[in-house]
């Protein structure tokens, strides 16, 4: 049974803000039988499957998690908008994975910025803001380090402890991020003004961020795909 189904229609349900009983009328079933697929207590035929890509205006591949994004899109090289030394990095020695990798970030991180000033919040572009430049200190030092004959004493924290420091420094960040975003004041700071207007949906990340939903909305799925891999999770 697939496990993408069952949340993928009660998300799109509930962002469209139809009830259980008027969807299923529309789909020509009973509340019954849709509780069931929105529940993955039952699994539906391809009949019901095309009915409801129909009826939600997105593509089968969406529902079925093939593709985070609704109409189906896979996203490739050329469909990323490019950035200065993309051409140069894509012919290098491994550039096109090198390239392809940093147009996803860079833009995924662009529209996170952009939604996060949406929420009013200096607190939480301040911590988001020391949070990748921590990830970004943390790679460096990786790829730094790839190499025996760099010197160490380019830093001022020992490599020792480098990592683990920055990743508790990271974990803070992150927690005061998340403070702010549910309201809670850290040391003072201004926290997050929640609004009906913003609220966020591929559909809605497509249409504000055309260059960059894309990218986006497949760094999220191969987080999670990852995650799941991580800690042998299906759901």
């Amino acid at each position: 049974m697939n496990s993408d189904f069952p949340r993928i229609i009660t998300l799109l349900r509930k962002e469209r803000g139809i009830s259980q009983k008027s969807a299923a009328s529309a789909l020509g079933i009973s509340q019954a039988l849709l509780s069931h697929y929105e529940k993955g207590i039952r699994e539906c035929g391809l009949d019901f499957l095309v009915k409801t890509a129909d009826y939600y205006n997105v593509s089968c591949d969406y529902l079925l998690g093939r593709s985070p994004e609704p109409a189906g899109k896979t996203i490739s090289y050329e469909d990323i908008p490019e950035h200065e030394q993309n051409i140069k990095e894509k012919n290098a020695s491994g550039g096109v994975m090198a390239s392809f990798s940093k147009k996803l970030i860079v833009n995924s991180v662009s529209a996170v910025f952009s939604l996060a000033q949406k929420t009013g919040s200096s607190t939480i572009i301040k911590e988001i803001s020391s949070y990748l430049m921590l990830a970004v200190y943390k790679c460096f030092r990786v790829v730094y380090s790839a190499n025996s004959k760099n010197d160490q004493r380019f830093f001022t924290v020992p490599e020792i402890t480098a990592q683990g420091s920055s990743s508790a420094a990271m974990a803070i960040c992150e927690a005061n991020a998340y403070a702010a975003a549910k309201g809670i004041s850290v040391n003072g700071g201004d926290v997050a003004v929640e609004s009906t207007e913003s609220i966020i949906t591929a559909n809605s990340l497509s249409e504000e961020y055309p260059g960059s939903a894309s990218s986006l909305l497949n760094v999220i799925k191969n987080s999670e795909a990852q995650i799941h891999i991580l800690t042998g999770s299906d759901n």
